[in-house]
């Protein structure tokens, strides 16, 4: 295994997590995620960014701001080109591969297309549809209700092959799967927009004009700006279609990016809309993530947005004070500033948040553990007064607000908090009932007290300038441990001297991911789907947890300046 660091290169064995795209890079989503959540919980709100995005001429067009790109020298390999790194081949084998290759929905598509093609004797080579999954092209993706990427618009680019297409359209009329929708015009041409229907209940849109192809996934996102806006997640207008079929370029500019390099084979740009699962405004430095991959390999970018009164990019004291061994980590900038009406919603009184809110400074951390839970992170933020008793009384009062569950069988219908104080630590700590809590009920003091199968104990602590969090109060207790220099940080065995905004340590992760899967999957209630994770899946989270640990570095005196800055991430084995 070897490690290119001067020019953010890493080999396919040391790069592997980073190609990981088909697992969606589980670790930094989920972590953006819970900061991105646990922090709204806390009320910290951030700065916006100095000057507005500029709009876009997709914007203009009637086109909503997608939420993934891929751009790509050929749709039919980008499985291929994941598999070709040895880490991803041996966790995802070809199966991988083979499961686009049967998808239903492209074997329904190209049955579709076959069955027109037969029916109406068109002079149309079988090799069409295997050229047309094999050509350059970028996909703009959005999200579903379900936050997933789902709608698409593609935009295909390659010397004539759109005009092959024409006697494809020519049966529309005379077909019960292809019928016209409209025109829009491209230049001083009328061009017709078809829709096509496969699979009884799917359906797409698609033109094409000289070399350019376009194909809508989602015909409902479709419509015409003249009769009104549409203002909702894949909304694409005609105006769009007509700038795109005339050889517009609206998808990069989305993502801050330049032309695609001739020597990039694949590169996959997604925004924060879809790693901070919404919570994007809470982390506003955050912009994307991006992997391109040519010759060398793959290589990873980290988009950042700058803010006013930018802090500075130290995550050291979050190394400090996290426990060793975790399986995941993720530190972010905080840039904290009033915001009441959220904090008030909360139960947090206007002095209460204007006082919280001038004591956060420097960076927030998120941290999973194996002996722990996924829901159940530890964060650690760092506070500009190290003893201050007035600070104590106002998290006191936030967590006593914020933190609790309707109890039915408690007097005040909640467990009270006990807080208390030994030298420069106060801790505040409350029962809530939950059957995703770590303790078994009959294990409470009152057991007839706890609503449901489960309970934990979420704790808050103050230990002289840093602040902890968690819904494992384990956790917590390892952490104050940790800066009582009773148990050793994460310090130790992270670069010393680089800037590390993630931390993966995938034998820890492959416990805690087992212990999650056979945990949702109890043996007598899901014998299946229990059976088929002990058989394909635990071994794939044994092949990963034989993997080294690894640390996401930044170059030294990263910061952003301006909208959407790339900067290179760089894997380091640790």
């Amino acid at each position: 295994m070897s490690v290119n660091m001067s020019d953010n290169t890493v080999t396919p064995a040391a790069d592997a997590p980073a190609a990981n795209i088909s697992r969606r890079w589980p670790t930094v989503l989920i972590g953006l995620c819970l900061v991105a959540g646990v922090a709204g919980g806390l009320g910290w709100f951030m700065h916006k960014p100095k000057a507005p995005p500029a709009a876009l001429a997709s914007d203009k067009l009637g086109m909503s701001r997608p939420d993934g790109l891929l751009e790509t020298r050929s749709l039919s390999q980008l499985p291929k080109d994941l598999l070709a790194v040895p880490f991803l081949k041996e966790t995802l084998t070809e199966d991988f591969v083979f499961y686009y290759e049967t998808h239903v929905d492209r074997l329904g598509l190209i049955g579709s297309l076959r069955r027109i093609i037969y029916e109406h004797d068109l002079k149309l080579q079988d090799s069409l549809i295997e050229q047309l999954f094999d050509q350059p092209a970028d996909v703009a993706l959005w999200r579903g209700a379900d936050g997933r990427l789902k709608d698409f618009l593609l935009v295909m680019d390659r010397g004539g092959l759109a005009k092959v297409l024409e006697p494809l359209a020519k049966v529309a009329l005379d077909d019960s799967q292809l019928t016209k929708l409209s025109d829009v015009k491209v230049g001083a041409d009328d061009v017709a927009l078809y829709q096509l229907n496969y699979n009884a209940s799917k359906a797409l849109v698609f033109a094409s004009h000289g070399d350019k192809l376009v194909v809508l996934s989602n015909p409902s996102k479709l419509y015409d700006p003249g009769n009104g806006p549409m203002d909702e997640p894949g909304s694409v207008s005609t105006l769009a279609i007509a700038a795109l079929l005339n050889g517009d370029k609206l998808f990069p500019e989305a993502f801050g990016l330049p032309p695609r390099a001739p020597e990039v084979k694949q590169r996959l740009s997604v925004n924060s809309s879809v790693l901070a699962m919404g919570y994007q405004r809470f982390i506003p430095n955050f912009a994307g993530l991006r992997f391109d991959m040519d010759d060398k390999g793959w290589h990873s970018f980290l988009a950042m947005d700058e803010l006013e009164n930018q802090p500075d990019f130290d995550f050291k004291p979050v190394w400090q004070a996290m426990p060793m061994g975790a399986s995941a980590c993720v530190a972010l900038p905080l840039a904290a500033e009033q915001q009441k009406p959220l904090l008030v919603k909360l139960g947090a009184e206007e002095n209460v948040a204007q006082a919280l809110t001038e004591h956060m400074a420097g960076a927030a951390g998120l941290c999973w553990y194996a002996d722990s839970r996924l829901y159940t992170p530890l964060l650690v933020a760092s506070l500009n007064d190290k003893d201050s008793a007035k600070l104590d009384g106002d998290l006191g009062t936030l967590f006593g607000s914020m933190v609790g569950a309707y109890e039915g069988n408690v007097e005040e219908h909640a467990f009270p908090v006990v807080e208390k104080q030994e030298g420069e630590t106060h801790q505040w700590q409350r029962q809530v009932s939950s059957n995703f809590g770590p303790y078994a009920a009959k294990d409470a003091e009152t057991p007839e007290a706890i609503t449901g199968k489960a309970f934990m104990k979420v704790s808050l602590a103050r230990h002289g300038s840093t602040l902890l969090f968690s819904l494992d109060d384990k956790l917590v207790d390892k952490a104050l441990g940790t800066l009582d220099k009773r148990f050793p940080p994460m310090a130790d065995v992270v670069p010393k001297d680089l800037l590390m905004p993630v931390y993966f340590g995938p034998d820890s992760m492959a416990q805690l991911m087992q212990q999650e899967t056979l945990d949702s999957l109890p043996q007598d209630m899901e014998p299946v789907f229990y059976n088929a994770a002990q058989t394909y899946l635990i071994p794939k989270l044994r092949t990963l947890g034989g993997y080294g640990k690894y640390a996401l570095t930044l170059p030294a005196g990263s910061e952003p300046d301006g909208h959407w800055q790339w900067l290179p991430l760089e894997w380091k084995a640790l």
